[in-house]
């Protein structure tokens, strides 16, 4: 079957132009921490412990501070197996052989991300587009539930001939706070989980287009009428400026029809006590006479 490519003006389309900035994206989060971790321990009073994690076996900042603290509660970097990483392993360590096939899968989706790109017809292109989104966010969310887990599994498998004895097992998560015995650790997510992130979102866009030859240049008009179609919607959908008009002239006339009972009601009774008072008069001279 011959393979006729994609003409080099198709590329100025999103639906085509995206996954190929959304893979260069990827292959750059490579090379940027995926996962920051602070601590602040009463060993080092004056000092905050800074760790940041990547997406293959490297681990950057005070690993080796950290690894003299974890030491004491037995707890120890993962050994990635199949790559050696940029510190010795202990020999208790959780084997977490996944960690060096990180690259590969984000290669892996990059390399996806421009076959789609280049598809010789838009049929094809549209099925890339899905399978491409839906493969990725599986893919990295597989990752981060292994993540969790391995860190899980690493906190409730502590040496039990470790210094400190009688820690409680712990699951350092992802992003947030946690304390074990006198060591506080914040995690949040690094520059290349952001990037990582941002790449999944041109995907999203991509596969949002892909029924249509937009362009980059379309995008400002595209904005507009999406912002006009909004302004439509909430015009039919809430109380605009006429409603309330009607409604100021409603409340007016309700206001002017209780003035005017009110007014019936005081000439009613002025009127009923009209009659009292002559009576009451008469009743007086009566008596005089």
């Amino acid at each position: 079957m011959k393979y006729d490519p994609p003409e080099l003006s198709e590329f100025a389309q999103l639906r085509r132009a995206l996954p190929v900035i959304a893979a260069a994206m990827l292959v750059g989060a490579l090379f940027l921490p995926m996962w920051h971790i602070t601590v602040k321990a009463v060993q080092y009073p004056d000092t905050v412990l800074k760790l940041h994690l990547h997406a293959y076996p490297y681990i950057g900042g005070d690993y080796e501070e950290m690894a003299a603290l974890n030491h004491y509660i037995g707890f120890y970097y993962p050994d990635p197996v199949f790559w050696e990483p940029n510190y010795d392993p202990h020999s208790k360590a959780v084997d977490v052989p996944e960690w060096s096939l990180g690259p590969l899968a984000f290669v892996a989706i990059a390399g996806a991300g421009v076959f789609v790109a280049l598809a010789p017809d838009t049929d094809r292109l549209k099925k890339g587009l899905t399978w491409q989104l839906v493969g990725s966010i599986t893919v990295l969310t597989v990752m981060l539930a292994d993540i969790q887990y391995r860190l899980h599994q690493a906190g409730h498998t502590l040496d039990e001939d470790a210094p400190v004895m009688g820690v409680d097992g712990f699951t350092p998560p992802l992003w947030g706070k946690y304390e074990v015995a006198n060591i506080t650790s914040y995690s949040r997510l690094g520059a290349g989980a952001y990037v990582t992130g941002a790449a999944i979102g041109l995907l999203v866009v991509a596969f949002y287009y892909r029924d249509s030859p937009a362009t980059f240049g379309d995008l400002p008009e595209r904005a507009a009428n999406r912002i006009e179609s909004g302004r439509e919607w909430l015009d039919e959908h809430t109380v605009g400026d006429d409603e309330w008009a009607e409604d100021d002239e409603w409340a007016e006339d309700d206001e002017w029809a209780e003035d005017d009972e009110w007014a019936e009601d005081d000439e009613w009774a002025e009127d009923d006590e009209s009659p009292t008072r002559s009576g009451g008069r008469s009743n007086a001279g009566d008596g005089g006479d």
